[in-house]
């Protein structure tokens, strides 16, 4: 089957997208017409099948490739090995929670490096390329937690107001170009890395599943629902789109009013 759409003609490269936002700014990407990159740290055989699955669902091109979000050769390998980025989404990102004088120090430099680092690393290996077919999309998965913070989370907050800040200095080395770079800051989506989150919060908190959900996970969340991937997926093609071309250097916050207060 083969479709068209706004996108078509370009690639889409999201990292850390084998499950949850990734995989469903993936298949979004595709539907718009993108052909898309998948990728993750394994090398798995279910890891391409989804991207034959992609391919076969949207009548676009789509294939994996494995690259360590935590290497810096790794992530500007993944550029490479895409052959032509002309979307750039960084997503990869890991999660712990504990306090500052208990976190440990190799959880603070894994979490820096993967949700971070690797996309100063794939950005700067991207932008060259960009700027020589005169047209890229840097689309940066930050968080709610890239404009705000909550205790106990003292990395991943961090890296993700670095994030933020990031994309505001490429969207301006890049502003005479037709290239923006903005970033995406969700509140809490159902997906892998909140599942990982609930069993500790019930343990802590003292609580069964669905009270943490609202009244912890959603309590700063005033809609009381969990943002989709499929929404997420939204928002990025959007970005990507002609419509969003004078849209460069901000933010786009998809929490349910989480920083509206």
């Amino acid at each position: 089957m083969s479709l068209t759409g706004p996108l078509t003609g370009k690639t889409a490269v999201i990292t850390g997208s084998n499950s949850g936002i990734g995989l469903g700014i993936a298949r979004e990407m595709a539907k718009a017409g993108a052909n898309v990159v998948l990728n993750s740290f394994t090398d798995r055989d279910e890891d391409h099948a989804l991207a034959a699955e992609i391919a076969e669902n949207f009548g676009v091109e789509a294939k994996y490739v494995a690259a360590d979000m935590s290497k810096a050769d790794d992530c500007r390998r993944l550029v490479v090995a895409a052959g032509g980025c002309d979307i750039l989404i960084n997503n990869a990102g890991i999660q712990h929670v504990a306090p500052i004088e208990e976190f440990p120090t190799a959880k603070w430099d894994a979490i820096i490096a993967i949700n971070l680092s690797s996309a100063f690393h794939t950005t700067a290996a991207a932008v060259t390329g960009m700027r020589e077919r005169g047209w890229g999309r840097v689309i940066n998965i930050a968080s709610a937690h890239g404009l705000t913070a909550s205790p106990y989370k003292s990395a991943y907050i961090a890296a993700k107001h670095g994030i933020v800040g990031l994309s505001k200095t490429v969207a301006l080395e890049t502003a005479e170009d037709p290239i923006t770079c903005n970033a995406i800051c969700p509140g809490y989506v159902l997906t892998p890395l909140v599942e990982e989150q609930i069993p500790d919060t019930m343990k802590e908190y003292g609580m069964d599943r669905e009270t943490v959900v609202r009244d912890v996970l959603l309590k700063r969340q005033p809609s009381k629902e969990f943002a989709t991937v499929e929404q997420l997926g939204g928002t990025a093609v959007f970005l990507a789109s002609d419509a969003a071309a004078q849209i460069t250097g901000t933010t786009i916050s998809v929490d349910g009013g989480w920083t509206a207060l």
